[in-house]
C-alpha cells in the first residue's frame, strides 16, 4: 500500500495553536520537532521533572475556545505567534519570564472561569504529547472523508491535532498497521498504538466552539472512539508534503 504525504502540522505549545509545515526533518526516537515543545499548566497540576500527562495542561478538552487558535514558531529566536478570532494576534518567548505575565492575560478569556486557570508554562526536554513515549501521530484523510460523510458535515484535520496525514490508504485501514514499519520520504516510522480521542474533537477549529459529536459518531459506527496511530521514529531523515509512503 503506498500514497503520498498531505499535510505537516506540529502544535508547538500544547492545546494552544497548530502549524502546517512543508518539510521537516525526523529524529530516530523523538518526536516530530518543536511538537509539544511547551505545555501550560494549570493552577491545580501537580508537574513532575520530565514528561506529564495531559491532565496537568489546559486544553481543547475543557477549553474548547483554545481549538481556535493558530500559531507560528521562529525556530531561530524561539518565539511563538498565537492568533485567536476574539484575542488577536500575540509574540512572546514561552522560555522568557518577562513575557509569561503578558501570556496569561492573552489566554485567560478563553478558559472557562469553573475550570484551573492557566498559571506556567513548561517543558520537559521531549514533546508533551499525550503518549508516555516520544511519539509522532499518523492519520489518514480516507478515515477523515468518511468519518464527515458518517456525520454529515465535513470536519477540519485540525479537529484531531495530528502530526502526519496519509493520502492515498483505504478508510481505517490504519489500525491494521500496528507494529508495521512504514517509510515516509526519508524516514522510516514503527506504528504503535491507536489513539482514543477526546472532547477536544467535537469543537469546530475554526470558530473555538462545539460542533459534532465525533466520538459518539465513532462509538455508534465502530464501537470505540479511536482515530489515528501513534509512531515512533527508528530511522530519522527528510520528509515534506508531497512524498511517497509505502508500508514496509
Amino acid at each position: 500500500m503506498t500514497g503520498r504525504l498531505a499535510q505537516i502540522c506540529r502544535h508547538p505549545i500544547k492545546g494552544h495553536g497548530r502549524e502546517d509545515l512543508a518539510s521537516v526533518r525526523l529524529l530516530a526516537g523523538e518526536c516530530l520537532p518543536w511538537d509539544r515543545h511547551w505545555a501550560v499548566a494549570h493552577e491545580a497540576a501537580q508537574i513532575q521533572d520530565g514528561w506529564n500527562p495531559c491532565v496537568n495542561f489546559a486544553r481543547g478538552a475543557k477549553a474548547p475556545a483554545l481549538m481556535a487558535i493558530t500559531s507560528r514558531l521562529d525556530e531561530a529566536s524561539g518565539v511563538v505567534t498565537l492568533a485567536h478570532p476574539d484575542r488577536g494576534e500575540i509574540s512572546f518567548d514561552p522560555d522568557a519570564a518577562q513575557d509569561l505575565p503578558r501570556f496569561l492575560d492573552w489566554v485567560r478569556p478563553l478558559n472557562p472561569q469553573d475550570r484551573a486557570q492557566p498559571v506556567q508554562i513548561v517543558s520537559a526536554g521531549r514533546g508533551m504529547t499525550d503518549s508516555d513515549f516520544p511519539s509522532i501521530s499518523v492519520l489518514s484523510t480516507a478515515s477523515l472523508a468518511d468519518l464527515s460523510v458518517r456525520m454529515g458535515q465535513d470536519l477540519s484535520p485540525h479537529r484531531f491535532r495530528g502530526n502526519l496525514w496519509l493520502d492515498g490508504a483505504e478508510p481505517w485501514a490504519e489500525f491494521g498497521w500496528i507494529g508495521r514499519t512504514l517509510r515516509i520520504g526519508g524516514a522510516v516510522l514503527r506504528l504503535e498504538e491507536r489513539i482514543t480521542r477526546c472532547k477536544a474533537t467535537t469543537v469546530d477549529p475554526e470558530t473555538g466552539l462545539v460542533a459534532g459529536d465525533t466520538l459518539g459518531a465513532l462509538d455508534q459506527a465502530f464501537g470505540h472512539q479511536d482515530f489515528g496511530v501513534y509512531a515512533v521514529v527508528i530511522e530519522g531523515g527528510p520528509i515534506a508534503v508531497g512524498d511517497e509512503w509505502s508500508l514496509i
